[in-house]
């Protein structure tokens, strides 16, 4: 008998760990998925010439996986509340991923306050949205799903639809080495795909690199654009032709919306407003945080005499006293004609940013 009972107090700790490892193994197995494969790809983004270095989380690298998973997302309306509504909706890559109405609808008819804003070299960008209230593209990636006027649904009902799908179950796997995921998981990969979308094949970008060279009238737009006689240059800066910071450019004297006053709570902020890039600013109208400006024509006009004076307006804005630059016509036509230059038509024919087949 005490021999039987010393062999059980040596097989004891044997037979636990067999059958720890009998658990692990059959938990590993039920979260593989039955053959689904976590051995993800990293994805080396090639930065254009004279680009900046694009600083990406270290938690959320790119990987082919995450960035196919991201593109499904992106253009699936699985993620509002009737199936009805995707991100492409509202950012539709033949308008720059941009959308052509002032405002955009939700799933319930229901305008937004503001145009939405072109999804061009976002990865770059360290404020998003109008007034700048998401500080990366996994915090914006959040919000439109739950807002009542946009996918006016809840982050858990999202989630369970994707569970329910069979190709999602292995996409997430094979991006996150996870079947429970979240809807950290989902954002997680729209901002990978978001961060793949880079414009740099402009007749501009083409001219930088010593390619092309500019018309008399695209290089008299220049001249305009980068001096004080356009002034464009001071919020349109850097080859990503956006400062990423914000300005009351003028717009109005009483403000119907107060821009990063709302996020701030400083009155200074009152009416000011992130600056968007110029690219492909030939495809994006209409223009304005509210759509005001439906061409490129309206924009300078505006600038060149539409100014108005608020006691927030940006000292940038020196020629508010005279309504703006006061360009003449034959000025507003090479500066319109340079502008047509930061156009890429391969951003917006691109197939590795459309749905996949």
């Amino acid at each position: 008998m005490i021999e039987v009972i010393k062999i059980l107090k040596w097989l004891l700790p044997i037979l636990s760990l067999a059958l720890l490892l009998s658990c692990q193994k059959n938990n590993e197995d039920q979260l593989a998925g039955h053959g689904y494969i976590f051995d993800p790809t990293p994805f080396a983004l090639e930065f254009p010439t004279g680009f900046p270095y694009m600083m990406i989380p270290a938690d959320n690298q790119l990987t082919e996986e995450g960035i196919s998973l991201g593109r499904k997302l992106f253009h699936d309306p699985i993620l509002s509340a009737d199936n009805t509504q995707s991100c492409a909706s509202c950012h539709m890559q033949d308008f720059s991923f941009a959308d052509p109405n002032s405002f955009s609808t939700g799933i319930d008819g229901l305008e937004g306050s503001r145009n939405a804003m072109a999804l061009i070299n976002v990865g770059w960008l360290s404020h998003l949205n109008w007034d700048g209230s998401a500080k990366s593209l996994e915090e914006q990636a959040f919000e439109p799903v739950v807002n009542p006027v946009e996918m006016h649904n809840s982050w858990p009902q999202a989630v369970m639809s994707l569970k329910n799908d069979s190709t999602y179950q292995r996409m997430f796997y094979e991006a996150f080495g996870i079947l429970d995921f979240d809807s950290t998981h989902v954002v997680k990969a729209i901002a990978q795909f978001e961060r793949t979308l880079i414009s740099s094949n402009s007749k501009w970008d083409r001219y930088l690199r010593g390619e092309v060279s500019l018309t008399q009238a695209e290089s008299r737009g220049f001249e305009i654009f980068f001096t004080e006689k356009g002034d464009c240059f001071h919020c349109h800066t850097t080859i990503l032709f956006t400062d990423n910071d914000f300005h009351n450019n003028g717009l109005d004297a009483i403000f119907a919306d107060s821009g990063l006053f709302k996020v701030t709570n400083d009155p200074n902020d009152l009416g000011r407003f992130r600056t968007p890039t110029l690219r492909n600013a030939e495809f994006t109208s209409p223009y304005m945080h509210d759509g005001r400006f439906q061409t490129l024509e309206e924009v300078i006009d505006f600038y060149s005499e539409g100014l108005q004076y608020s006691e927030t307006i940006d000292p940038l804005m020196k020629n508010v006293g005279e309504g703006g630059v006061r360009l003449t016509e034959e000025e507003k036509f090479y500066l319109l004609t340079f502008l047509k230059t930061l156009s890429d038509t391969s951003f917006i024919q691109n197939s590795a940013y459309a749905p996949a087949d």
